[in-house]
């Protein structure tokens, strides 16, 4: 396994924590019959579980940016120790953006997102090279 790959492994997992994160402080929220029904009404979350909620859905957006920078790395054997630091480079933006938005961390969040983007941008570039 690349390190790029193991890379990608552990952002899942992050992935999978905050989507634990999520489920329980909505469901603290809206309450265990309504997140057990069918949700034919949808409610706003707000809070934490709005913010955990907006944190794990920007992850999956910047995730899948992210997968295709490793994939084309790896099934490119571009595997540089460029494309490594910035793998690592990405997920440790991604561990510090969860509680950068939990908590409200003005304008840190938004410059934890781009540190996380541009890794993932300098990986496809450095395959491209």
């Amino acid at each position: 396994m690349t390190p790029e790959l193991l890379v990608l492994t552990l952002a899942a997992l992050l992935q999978a924590v905050q989507f634990a994160l999520f489920s329980v402080t909505a469901q603290q929220q809206v309450g265990p019959k309504y997140a057990a029904s069918p949700r034919d009404e949808p409610r706003q979350l707000t809070g934490l579980a709005g913010r955990a909620h907006r944190a794990m859905n920007n992850h999956f957006e910047g995730l899948i940016l992210f997968t295709i920078a490793v994939l084309v790395v790896t099934q490119g054997g571009q595997s540089t120790g460029v494309t490594q630091a910035a793998a690592w480079t990405y997920l440790g933006a991604r561990v510090l953006y969860v509680p950068a938005y939990l908590f409200g961390w003005v304008p840190w969040r938004s410059a934890i997102w781009f540190v996380g983007f541009l890794a993932t941008i300098l990986m496809l570039i450095a395959a491209l090279i």
